[in-house]
């Protein structure tokens, strides 16, 4: 019901004012009346109507003045003002307080109802406008992590909005590395425990746990770094170094570090992986030429950093197999990959054919155009494909069943070979009928993830979820299950375990004081949930 107050210095006027607004046709109530301006404030102050019919001449405070105070207050309902006076004076006073309409005395019931009604659409409106503000500022706190995950992978790799720059949490990153050096260590996973391919058998599981083994890495290590998810088997580890270390310095740190994580992946998840060691920058603005090079050392698997490890480092060797002759020639195949699945990923093939246009052209301007280089990409660009469309519920062995890649590869001799190769291949994963639905799918189940790992320690459930992203709870829960192998209330359970294994390690807690953390204030509960995730009391754990 939109509330109405009537303010008259005349009673006879605010009796047949109330009597003659159509009420139930306009969906509105009277809130009240006063007979002058000073009493007509109070009461808008105290009922907040939506609309207030006011004369102007009238006792101890006129309507102008009452109207000016309530402009003042940022009173945001419509003022129709009713005067038995045509002042023209007055009417632009009024037209500048923002009056919806001036009425002289006497004034029509068809006038009135017409008037009340376009003052009632008016508030509809602007209700309807300070909803969806409110609704796109909650969204936006919602998504915050998400922005600020994506403008980190924007500088890691040069693609995509590097421009946000008055968000908080941006300012703070960029002022608190103004005083380091920075690296980049790529991580890539090769082999899971069966000895299988890692790219797509890797779990959302076995991604969280290779994060936790970095995660407690670097806080042993006590170096600060920003973790960042290229295509789920490779990730970048963007290292702040103090300033005052020499890069060759930093580069041992850098061996060991790499060296640490080849070991612990090994012993605790019988993962194989490799590390690719970019050079070390003076600003953070440089970092995306740090992770083109700690990639190419991986994918070239040059310059051997530790003898009997997978540890690969960057070298300025002078001209290479592939005709790369200096740094500054490197065509920076991390940006390529990165801005060709995203197109993909939101399904713009016209955006894909321009990305790869854009780099068989570089490529050409530099000569960097090999036979073995186009084979080196396009068996690259094959691996990330699958696991970044086997992400999102779509697998390249079902729409090329008979595909032989090494046969294929052979026949490419040229750039314009190579493009019209990769060009075929996305027309015909977009024209997928599946593609469009497991995208949306991936998006939902992505939000969920990240929701859950931002709010593990609160009370949440599936149904709230399912309202966010609008598909039904019981759906939700299968689509999220295929995605993740797990069930929704058993995934945030492992995220809850794992965050509190984390915090028993660190030592700054007692065990209630953690299951509070991570959702739990029932502590014996808590405890045979962790004993039934890691095979150990919190207690013993701590010992």
């Amino acid at each position: 019901m939109f509330k109405i107050v009537i303010i008259d210095d005349e009673r006879q006027v605010l009796q047949g004012m109330k009597r003659v607004i159509p009420w139930e046709e306009l969906e509105a109530e009277w809130v009240g009346e006063a007979m002058d301006g000073e009493q007509g404030l109070e009461l808008i102050r105290e009922t907040q109507p939506d609309i207030v019919l006011t004369d102007i001449y009238m006792p101890v405070m006129n309507g102008l003045e009452m109207i000016e105070k309530l402009r003042h207050e940022h009173f945001q309902g419509k003022i129709i003002i009713l005067s038995g006076y045509s002042d023209f004076e007055y009417a632009r006073h009024a037209l500048r307080l923002n009056v919806h309409d001036y009425l002289s005395k006497p004034v029509t019931v068809q006038t009135i109802r017409e008037v009340l009604q376009s003052a009632i659409s008016k508030v509809e409106q602007e209700n309807m406008k300070r909803y969806e503000l409110a609704e796109l500022e909650k969204k936006l706190m919602l998504y915050e992590p998400f922005v600020v995950k994506e403008w980190l992978k924007s500088v890691a790799t040069g693609v995509g909005n590097l421009s946000l720059e008055n968000m908080k949490e941006i300012t703070s990153y960029k002022r608190k590395w103004e005083n380091n050096k920075h690296a980049v260590i790529g991580l890539q996973i090769i082999k899971n425990a069966a000895g299988s391919d890692a790219r797509l058998t890797d779990s959302n599981g076995t991604r969280f746990s290779v994060q936790r083994i970095v995660h407690e890495l670097l806080q042993e290590e006590r170096l600060e770094s920003e973790i960042i998810e290229l295509h789920s088997h490779q990730i970048i580890l963007w290292l702040h170094l103090d300033h005052s270390l020499t890069c060759e310095k930093a580069i041992l740190h850098l061996r060991t570090f790499g060296k640490k994580m080849i070991q612990r992946m090994e012993a605790e998840l019988e993962l194989t992986i490799s590390v690719g060691i970019g050079a070390v920058k003076n600003h953070w603005q440089e970092i995306a030429d740090s992770t083109e090079e700690a990639f190419y050392a991986l994918s070239t698997q040059g310059s051997v950093a530790l003898s009997g490890f997978n540890l690969f480092e960057f070298k300025n060797r002078g001209e290479d197999a592939d005709g790369l002759k200096n740094r500054d020639q490197l065509i920076r195949p991390i940006q390529f990959y990165q801005q060709l699945v995203e197109a993909i990923r939101h399904s713009q093939e016209k955006a894909a054919y321009e990305t790869i246009q854009e780099y068989i052209d570089r490529m050409q301007m530099q000569g960097v155009v090999s036979p073995s280089l186009l084979h080196r990409l396009g068996t690259e660009i094959w691996g990330i494909l699958s696991y970044s469309l086997y992400d999102v519920g779509i697998f390249l062995d079902e729409i090329f069943p008979k595909i032989n890649l090494k046969k294929e590869m052979a026949v490419i001799q040229t750039p314009e070979d190579f493009k019209k190769w990769l060009m075929n291949k996305i027309e015909e994963i977009c024209g997928n009928r599946q593609w469009n639905e497991n995208l949306k799918h991936k998006q939902a189940v992505d939000f969920m993830i990240q929701y859950i790992h931002e709010h593990f320690s609160e009370n949440i459930t599936l149904n709230d979820l399912a309202n966010q992203v609008y598909i039904s709870r019981n759906y939700l829960s299968q689509i999220f299950k295929k995605a993740t192998g797990v069930s929704f209330n058993q995934y945030l359970t492992q995220v809850r375990m794992e965050k509190a294994k984390a915090m028993i390690l660190e030592g700054k807690y007692l065990i209630y004081e953690i299951a509070e953390k991570v959702g739990f204030k029932n502590v014996p509960y808590f405890s045979t949930l962790f004993k039934k995730h890691t095979g150990l009391n919190p207690t013993e754990l701590v010992k």
